[in-house]
């Protein structure tokens, strides 16, 4: 038996998994409600996977493999939906894991972000940061912040994507999207270019390096309204990856450029739901005068008391909000511990309030 990738992707859209995995000595793995499911069926072999790899993936791209090792596209399946492909070779073979994009938009209180974010998507400049590991879902939330700006103000987004995944239409404003490799060069080069295309919002896929970073906070600093994504797990922890970036010498300028640039942070984690599917847990920073002057003043470890004093202004603390997941029963009290940033003292707390938790 061979498989034939219009069917295994016909798989993945009905039975609503996020990834497909295909690698040489195992079969086709789907990742389903956040766990690996292989599906029944023989091992691929390297014959197998090199056909299913040719089957979607274009010229320009099977050589970039060859070349480097790995490639990234976007891929859309029929009108049914789109996938992020990343091809890669393990042991000299062909691998692939595509993940699965929805074709339709969530709203902001669909993917639990509180009506307080709204107002950040009125600001007319600075920069938002969405941040978490791979997989958290940011690109999720990212999309569904620009699907808000695009159906409640008018105006120009541009993204930057590599590669693009969600297809934005034009709604109220005028919507271009650019992808690496295919449409600009690079992030930073990207930036620069739309600064001079009459921009209202831009988007920047990540935070990859140096230059990029400058541009996102020249453009924020310039009358822009930014949206970027960097894989950190904490407000503090982004401010400081931020800054580490930057040569000593260059430190506390940049210190003084995000303490006004940044207008806010949202850091998240995917958590498996009881019952089924996933939802994601936030940690929601709003820049405020207290907060710029930590920043300024390279005392950012004080920025989660200050977020744990802002739930006047949409403020949460990560484990905060683990702990009312917990309360309403949306996920497992043991979820939360694995998720939490102070481990020890989310399993103090649950065990406080009489949860069993599995024992170390």
């Amino acid at each position: 038996m061979s498989y034939d990738m219009n069917d295994l992707l016909e798989l993945v859209v009905d039975q609503k998994c996020s990834d497909l995995h295909l690698q040489v000595g195992i079969p086709p793995t789907l990742r389903l409600r956040g766990s690996m499911t292989p599906i029944d069926g023989p091992v691929l072999t390297a014959v197998d996977t090199e056909k299913l790899m040719l089957a979607i993936t274009p010229d320009a791209h099977v050589q970039n493999v060859k070349l480097h090792g790995g490639s990234d596209f976007g891929f859309a399946f029929h009108e049914r939906a789109r996938f992020r492909v990343s091809v890669l070779k393990s042991k000299g073979n062909y691998g692939m894991v595509l993940r699965q994009i929805p074709n339709f938009m969530f709203d902001l209180r669909q993917i639990g972000l509180p009506d307080k974010i709204k107002e950040l998507l009125y600001r007319p400049r600075g920069l938002v940061l969405v941040t978490g590991p791979t997989g958290s879902g940011k690109s999720t939330t990212l999309a569904s912040m620009v699907n808000y700006i695009n159906e409640n103000r008018d105006g120009h987004i541009i993204t930057i994507e590599d590669p693009i995944e969600y297809f934005h239409s034009h709604k109220r404003c005028v919507v271009t999207q650019r992808e690496i490799g295919a449409d600009v060069p690079n992030f930073a080069e990207a930036i620069r270019r739309a600064l001079r295309q009459d921009p209202d919002v831009i988007l920047v896929g990540e935070l990859r390096d140096l230059e990029t970073i400058e541009a996102a906070i020249s453009a924020a600093e310039t009358g822009h309204l930014v949206f970027a994504t960097l894989h950190t797990n904490s407000a503090a922890k982004t401010v400081d990856r931020i800054v580490d970036a930057f040569p000593a010498n260059m430190k506390e300028m940049i210190r003084t450029q995000l303490s006004t640039s940044i207008i806010g942070v949202i850091s998240q984690t995917l958590c498996k739901k009881n019952g089924g599917g996933r939802i994601a847990a936030y940690e929601i920073m709003v820049n405020t005068s207290s907060i710029a002057s930590l920043i300024r003043d390279n005392k950012t470890f004080r920025i989660t008391s200050d977020i744990q004093t802002g739930a006047n202004l949409g403020m949460i603390t990560l484990d905060t909000h683990l702990l009312s997941l917990v309360n309403t029963e949306l996920i497992d009290p043991d979820e939360a511990v694995d998720k939490a940033q102070d481990t020890e003292g989310m399993r103090t707390k649950l065990t406080s309030l009489g949860f069993k938790l599995r024992q170390n």
